[in-house]
């Protein structure tokens, strides 16, 4: 009997050990989330005070005169739909080059055999070792004499060429991890390499597909080199190079007239998208990640 009551009371402990370590598990993530969330929720507050409210202190966390009407006033006094609407379809434009690009080097890499292969692959991920300002001047000079420059080209053109090192990395890594006896059997059905790839292989790489087009999506969203370099006029802008140009006409040609509330709605309206992607996607992007390292 004593023993039965001994044993009663280890199993609570064990299972109020069990809850209090879930609760401040939780406790933990909450109040990061916090943390790594406040940013933006300062930002959607600054965005809706009126400039007199802005520069308070101490500051208000929650503006006492909500003014909506500052996200409209941004599209009055710039493009921004337009810079939005460029961004998009250089977005689109870059994320199709890279996704299929890619995907047909990898299943080169991942599966077909010949000659020089593994040097090869070696060399593409010795590419990723070189730093981005490496490249920048000669792909500069190139893309000058090829009279590119100022022009959308070369911000979505190179990604029908492969994409990049970490992406054929990526992809090729997950393909490994699919048994190769699909392949045999499609190739006893009579089916070639393009419809082994297009029926067998890319269904099943949905995971990475997906993650490596949330990665290439958020990056391309929010690039500010590449625009920065190659474009001139403002009415080819991007957004992130937009916001720049916002920023920089508030402190000359708006006669120093503090628009920073300005500044943060685009900002608001700018990343939204990319969040809501991040969160549908989140899924998909989570199984690629974990999938893609299982096997080497």
């Amino acid at each position: 009997m004593m023993y039965t009551s001994v044993t009663t009371i280890h199993s609570n402990q064990a299972v109020w050990a069990k809850k209090l370590s879930r609760f401040l598990l939780y406790a933990v993530v909450v109040l990061l989330a916090v943390i790594f969330m406040f940013p933006y929720f300062w930002t959607i507050s600054s965005s809706l005070k009126p400039i007199d409210e802005l520069y308070t202190f101490p500051p208000t966390l929650v503006p006492k005169h909500p003014l909506p009407y500052n996200y409209v006033y941004v599209f009055e006094l710039h493009p921004f739909g337009l810079w939005l609407r460029n961004t998009i379809i250089l977005t689109v434009l870059s994320t199709i080059g890279t996704v299929s690009s890619a995907t047909i080097v990898s299943y080169s890499f991942g599966r077909l055999r010949w000659p020089g292969r593994d040097f090869v692959f070696m060399l593409t991920l010795a590419t990723m070792m070189l730093p981005d300002e490496v490249t920048m001047i000669p792909r500069f000079l190139i893309f000058k004499q090829i009279n590119w420059l100022d022009t959308w080209r070369p911000l979505w053109i190179p990604a029908f060429f492969g994409g990049g090192a970490f992406d054929i990395f990526l992809l090729r890594q997950f393909i490994q991890t699919i048994p190769r006896e699909l392949d045999e059997a499609a190739v006893i059905d009579g089916a070639g390499r393009l419809k082994i790839l297009t029926t067998i292989l890319v269904p099943l790489m949905k995971p990475a597909i997906a993650t490596l087009t949330v990665l290439h999506v958020v990056w391309k969203w929010s690039e500010f080199v590449g625009p920065l370099i190659y474009l001139n006029t403002s009415e080819k802008f991007p957004v992130a190079l937009g916001l720049r140009f916002f920023e920089q006409w508030g402190k000359t040609v708006g006669m120093a007239i503090p628009q920073d509330h300005y500044l943060m709605a685009c900002c608001v309206m700018s990343s939204a998208p990319v969040l809501l992607l991040f969160f549908l996607t989140q899924r998909f992007f989570v199984q690629g990640i974990v999938m893609t390292g299982i096997k080497a």
